[in-house]
């Protein structure tokens, strides 16, 4: 996620990396050659390109702007959704931290550490890549053998949830809570449990493909045909304009498919690093042991 201020108006003009503009700059700099090369020829005279109907594409581009706005709020929605999701999660691990503190010292240290490994996983299972073993087995303290374990598991956050859940049962075995503590603390379980439900959902429904790729055409078709429709009617101006409205319906479409998948490692996706971090210095330090760095922003990018 891109972390920049956003105060400065003239480096916001100027800014590159984070934007859509070097995603949309191979097709909209074909886009202005053709407009250049088109309001060359009309203000030469050397040839007059047949004019399409201005109205036409007045009436295309008020439909394709209402159908880019409502693929733009459907795909942000996606994205703002996982962000609740995620700020469920943390709240989630703190309120774990502190009704833990009613178990044994011994159990109550390994269900903040299942804590721990349950973000790390779910993390990894929603960008599809695997934790760095070292760093899990430090932050975590878990063995190698248990590691080992939970890389077998087909669901490894649903896995972990499991351990949680089974120290909170044998902590009401052996007397250490009462059943009304054990229920409240288990709740705590569910929404964790929640919390991964909605994130596979987001991760395993994407926009319709059809639906996408019918805008996806559209706006390249209605953003080719653009200069041929103005050239005769702007000459040697027709890039300035054409490029202005191509990059915004090339941008809005590039900027959609981009945080509609909000989990990935893409400048404008969330920094899900920096949140499992964020509950590791967290909970961690309430255990009194060793708490790694916080994550910061290389070049502007939080991951």
């Amino acid at each position: 996620m891109i972390v920049r201020e956003q105060n400065d108006t003239l480096k916001l003009l100027f800014s590159w990396r984070g934007t859509i503009l070097p995603k949309v700059l191979p097709p909209l700099g074909f886009v202005m050659l053709i407009s250049a090369i088109v309001g060359g020829i009309e203000y030469a005279n050397i040839y007059r390109f047949p004019e399409l109907p201005l109205v036409g594409f007045t009436l295309i581009g008020v439909v394709l702007s209402i159908f880019l706005g409502f693929k733009n709020s459907a795909c942000y929605d996606r994205w703002w959704e996982a962000r609740k999701l995620w700020g469920s999660l943390i709240a989630n691990a703190r309120h774990f931290d502190r009704d833990c503190r009613i178990l044994p010292q011994g159990r109550r240290e390994r269900v903040i550490q299942h804590v721990i490994v349950f973000a790390n996983v779910l993390r990894d299972r929603l960008r599809h890549q695997t934790a760095n073993p070292t760093e899990l087995v430090e932050t975590s303290g878990m063995s190698q053998q248990a590691l080992t374990q939970l890389y077998q598991q087909s669901n490894a956050p649903q896995y972990t949830l499991s351990l949680i859940q089974w120290e909170l049962m044998q902590a009401l075995k052996d007397g250490e809570i009462s059943d009304i503590i054990y229920t409240q603390m288990n709740q705590h379980v569910t929404e964790l449990s929640l919390v991964q439900t909605g994130c596979d959902r987001i991760a395993t429904t994407p926009v319709p493909f059809a639906y996408s790729v019918l805008l996806n055409r559209t706006v390249y078709f209605f953003c080719f045909m653009l200069p041929f429709s103005l050239g005769s009617l702007l000459g040697l101006a027709t890039p300035l304009l054409v490029g202005i409205l191509a990059y915004t319906f090339l941008g809005l479409d590039a900027l959609s498919s981009e945080i509609e998948e909000p989990f990935g490692t893409q400048s404008n996706d969330l920094p899900l690093d920096a949140m499992v971090r964020t509950i590791e210095i967290e909970l961690l330090g309430t255990l009194g042991k060793p708490t790694p760095p916080p994550i910061q922003a290389q070049d502007h990018n939080l991951l």
